[in-house]
């Protein structure tokens, strides 16, 4: 899986691929994914167990569901690949990745079943990246609405919430939230650092032989980053000097 250009065996099964534009995309599924948080506190509860990285891969990997989804349907596409690919990188190493800016003056509005859905999931990425860039401790809460979102457009749901709750026990256990039971300073001011938390990969998402360790991960976002066409991508700067 050294590229974006392999389909994940379970987002095929989950039909996503090329199937028809049938979700709901109503103003009150628009607003609920546009403000989740209140509604979904069990889900926010499990992604407060994750750490920063972990939660980042996770952002990736939801990314490429909702990519996957949309290939076909609209331009944005090309785009919206090389934010996942930029994701990656900045597990690796933040300082060689650019600010995933997206509609900094919301001018776009989210109507319309495919490039309002991929401006919302777009929107979810921007603010995660924000948060990561930072060291919020509140990391994990932008998450919801993108793992909302990505479920709603999936066409066989039952596949995504398999594949969803596997993932999380997966995370919990290989990188679990080391500040989860703390009391966090609600101000968002304090300063958390993941530089020290272990990296990982695509595979761990997607690859159902993958046995994760340490350097097996490692071993492959290393394959991965070096399978990418640097210079066409925006979002990364490896002329950075690593840290």
């Amino acid at each position: 899986m050294r590229n974006l250009n392999n389909v994940p065996k379970i987002i095929m099964e989950s039909k996503s691929i090329g199937h028809p534009i049938d979700y709901k995309w109503t103003k009150r599924k628009i607003n609920e994914l546009l403000d989740p948080s209140e509604e979904n506190i069990n889900l926010e509860d499990t992604l407060m167990q994750i750490n920063h990285k972990g939660s980042i891969g996770l952002t990736a990997a939801l990314l490429e569901w909702i990519y996957w989804r949309f290939t076909g349907y609209t331009q944005a596409t090309t785009d919206t690949q090389k934010r996942i690919e930029a994701l990656w990188c900045s597990i690796n190493n933040r300082e060689q990745t650019n600010p995933l800016l997206f509609d900094t003056d919301f001018e776009i509005s989210a109507s319309g079943s495919v490039n309002g859905a991929l401006w919302i999931a777009l929107m979810n990425v921007r603010m995660i990246d924000v948060r990561y860039r930072k060291g919020s401790y509140f990391l994990q809460s932008e998450l919801i609405g993108l793992v909302l979102l990505a479920r709603h457009i999936t066409p066989k749901k039952k596949k995504f919430d398999k594949w969803f709750s596997q993932t999380i026990i997966k995370l919990i256990h290989s990188h679990p939230n080391p500040y989860k039971n703390d009391e966090l300073d609600e101000s968002d001011e304090a300063v958390y650092d993941s530089s020290n938390e272990s990296v990982i990969s695509r595979e761990f998402f997607f690859d159902s032989e993958f046995q994760y360790t340490i350097e097996a991960s490692e071993n492959s976002i290393h394959n991965f980053i070096d399978n990418l066409n640097i210079k066409a991508n925006p979002f990364l700067d490896f002329s950075k000097k690593a840290s």
